[in-house]
């Protein structure tokens, strides 16, 4: 069985390895697609993410569809949610499965992820794909589930406001949510000048570019009046000090601001005057709540455009390949598939 094994920072090597077997529970699934994140790319960069780190040779990938080869769904097409709450400890208990104190996660940790060509998952948490969705569209539905997730978080009112600060896939997906949800105004803030077509493409009403001119101070990001266009919430999904500054200068007095990215630092920080000046309400994301089945519903229906973003497709055997794709973020989303 072919499968790409990260062992350090930049040593992901794709080699034959033993089949697995099905646990209890579980059932054999040949992967067929697998979006590479920037949680991935975090891997591959750093050999850790967040508190994490690389402690043993990892298969990555967390974003994936398959179909079942084992038990009574065999030949089924699914979505693989890559998150396996407990369901005994506190924060399961109460509704909050993403926050489990004993997640266990695809590509994190110890716990071999989805870039392989068969996985074994648990059963319950592989979700049917309509016929209408691709394989590389399911493989999009984990990162649509996040842009939901912040969604939720962020408490947008209809009709009201909202800015995406990094226009990434998630930030893309975000925006498409956002225009879905009926907001009367969207801006879309990012440096990068394909990304910035894409969100205009994508719904947003006004594009910015926020690298500072050849003329401006080290730092400065000034470069628009970000404080100007008071929206109800920011999201920032870029993972950097930068973006949270100017997701907080774009919202109003009293708004929200959800921090999606994820700091290659483990750490944020802010102007503790800007954020108490505007008595700011901030939501961190911590991947997604049990939104699978919302978000199928809404690729299903074609709300959500997802195949579009998919700016390459790469074997598994060509793995190294589709990171250094990655990397250089001249697309949109890579996608690794096993059984092409």
């Amino acid at each position: 069985m072919l499968t790409a094994r990260l062992h350090g920072i930049g040593d992901l090597r794709v080699g034959d390895e033993p089949a697995p077997e099905a646990g209890a529970g579980e059932v054999l699934v040949r992967v067929t697609a697998i979006g590479i994140c920037g949680s991935d790319l975090h891997w591959y960069e750093d050999g850790a993410i967040g508190d994490a780190k690389l402690s043993r040779p990892l298969v990555p990938g967390h974003e994936g569809a398959g179909e079942i080869l084992t038990g009574p769904r065999r030949g089924e097409r699914v979505a693989i949610d890559p998150a396996f709450p407990c369901e005994a400890c506190r924060a399961c208990r109460e509704g909050r499965q993403n926050l489990c104190y004993n997640i266990v996660f695809s590509g994190h940790g110890v716990t071999d992820g989805m870039m392989r060509e068969v996985m074994p998952w648990p059963a319950h948490r592989l979700h049917p794909l309509p016929d209408t969705v691709s394989d590389a569209g399911g493989a999009m539905l984990e990162p649509l589930g996040v842009a939901l997730w912040s969604m939720d978080l962020g408490q947008v009112p209809f009709g009201g406001t909202a800015a995406v600060v990094g226009c990434g896939p998630l930030g893309l997906l975000l925006i498409q949510l956002l225009r879905a949800a009926g907001v009367s105004r969207l801006i879309a803030v990012e440096p990068l000048a394909h990304r910035r077509e894409a969100a205009a493409k994508w719904g947003a009403d006004e594009v910015l570019d926020p690298t500072p001119d050849s003329g401006a101070a080290d730092g400065d990001t000034s470069v628009h009046d970000f404080s100007a266009y008071g929206v109800d919430v920011a999201f920032e999904m870029a993972g950097n000090d930068d973006a949270v500054h100017i997701a907080m200068e774009c919202v109003r007095p009293g708004g929200r601001v959800v921090l999606g990215g994820i700091p290659g630092s483990d750490t944020t920080t802010f102007r503790a005057s800007l954020a108490r000046g505007k008595e700011l309400t901030v939501a961190m994301v911590r991947r997604m709540g049990e939104v699978y089945p919302r978000v199928i519903d809404l690729a299903a229906r074609g709300v959500v455009a997802l195949d579009p973003l998919v700016s390459s497709q790469v074997p598994l055997a060509d793995a190294s390949a589709a990171f250094a794709d990655a990397q250089r973020r001249t697309g949109h989303k890579v996608v690794i598939t096993p059984s092409a």
